[in-house]
């Protein structure tokens, strides 16, 4: 088959895939919700399997151990997060016009102390006044509140949240149950697809995106279990109002690099200066909570279990995950690191291939090449 041939033929495939997913995106969720929750556990199963457990036993005794885990777990925090997310979005235009209020009655002397001589000293005039500040910091809480609406509201796009949820939580263990199930036999299969002269490179390739993905889905699931953990009961304790729900959900974001962390340190800051104040001490056991746990995440968590050779640049992650969660809602976010990874993969192995061959090396290096070889 010529090169065009082939190049159509997986470009068609690639639009096809994409069409599918674009269409189906609400439906998929679920499903592809399942096939992670079983790329994550097989390995479980097989640790069962060496051990003397069947196939059928090892993958009823993960999946029944992780559905109480997880049962126990929406029990115990379902109604506190619940309760903390109704009172903090009713408190939350009081907490932006007090931030407001705080910034534009204590910036306005710290603006004509620093910033004012500094910005002089470049030939820029600055308006210190106080109706200038709180009318930029609430242009910027305007601006926030719109950018965060509109990230929802694209997540969720194409309505039905509600029959989403539920379906994800009803489906996906039946789903997850049969795929771990047959995953031995469905790797096979999918194996005798492949051509029999591009089988060991597909093989290869897999191998590659397989230690890309288990990497870092796994290393940085654990990751983000800890940051919930640590931020949501650190923040709970020395006091910090809606420290549950800032610290889980900052958890849950932190499987985006910086994202977790900058959200953290963001609205906690602002709820401990509008709770606390005059009184800073609340704002200092914030800023040691989330120093403490990115110290513990970027110089022992991450190294020990996501490690440095995933492959997967943080850079290109975001763009990943950004891309997919706004084409494909929430469906896209499941889908988008191990695509990623797999075109990652993919894109090194054509450049390396590219780099070794005539239309990089030129034409007489692929005769000299072809010509030393010869008898």
């Amino acid at each position: 088959m010529r090169i065009e041939a082939k190049l159509g033929f997986w470009l068609g495939g690639l639009a096809l895939l994409v069409l599918t997913l674009w269409l189906l995106a609400d439906v998929l969720m679920p499903f592809a919700a399942a096939l992670a929750m079983a790329y994550l556990l097989n390995p479980v199963a097989g640790r069962m399997q060496r051990a003397g457990l069947s196939r059928l036993g090892a993958t009823l005794l993960i999946l029944i151990v992780f559905v109480l885990l997880s049962g126990l777990l929406t029990v115990l925090l379902a109604p506190a997060l619940g309760h903390q997310i109704a009172s903090f979005i009713d408190a939350l235009p009081g907490i932006a016009a007090r931030l407001r209020d705080l910034v534009s009655e204590q910036g306005e002397g710290l603006f004509s102390r620093y910033v004012a001589p500094l910005a002089h000293r470049f030939g820029i005039e600055v308006d210190t006044s106080a109706s200038r500040l709180q009318g930029s910091v609430g242009d910027l809480t305007g601006e926030a509140s719109k950018y965060a609406v509109g990230v929802l509201k694209g997540l969720w796009s194409g309505g039905r949240a509600l029959i989403g949820i539920l379906a994800l939580i009803v489906i996906t263990p039946v789903v997850a149950f049969y795929i771990l199930l047959d995953w031995d036999k469905m790797v096979v299969k999918v194996d005798s697809w492949v051509p029999l002269d591009q089988r060991e490179t597909v093989r290869d390739l897999a191998r590659q995106i397989d230690a890309a993905l288990s990497g870092f889905l796994r290393g940085q699931s654990l990751v983000c279990l800890f940051l919930a953990a640590w931020y949501g009961i650190g923040l709970s304790l020395i006091g910090l109002n809606y420290g549950l729900l800032i610290g889980v959900s900052s958890g849950a974001l932190s499987f985006i690099p910086y994202v977790g962390s900058l959200t953290c340190l963001v609205v906690s800051v602002g709820v401990a200066l509008v709770q606390g104040w005059p009184d800073l001490t609340l704002l200092f056991f914030v800023l040691a909570v989330i120093v403490t746990g990115q110290f513990l995440e970027g110089n022992i968590l991450t190294p020990k279990l996501v490690g440095e050779s995933i492959g997967l640049h943080p850079v290109w992650l975001m763009l990943a995950l950004l891309a997919f969660g706004s084409l494909f809602g929430f469906t896209g976010l499941l889908l988008a690191i191990p695509i990623s990874a797999a075109v990652g993969v993919l894109l090194r192995f054509g450049l390396r291939n590219y780099l070794a061959s005539p239309l990089y090396l030129g034409r007489g290096a692929g005769n000299a090449g072809a010509g030393g070889d010869a008898p």
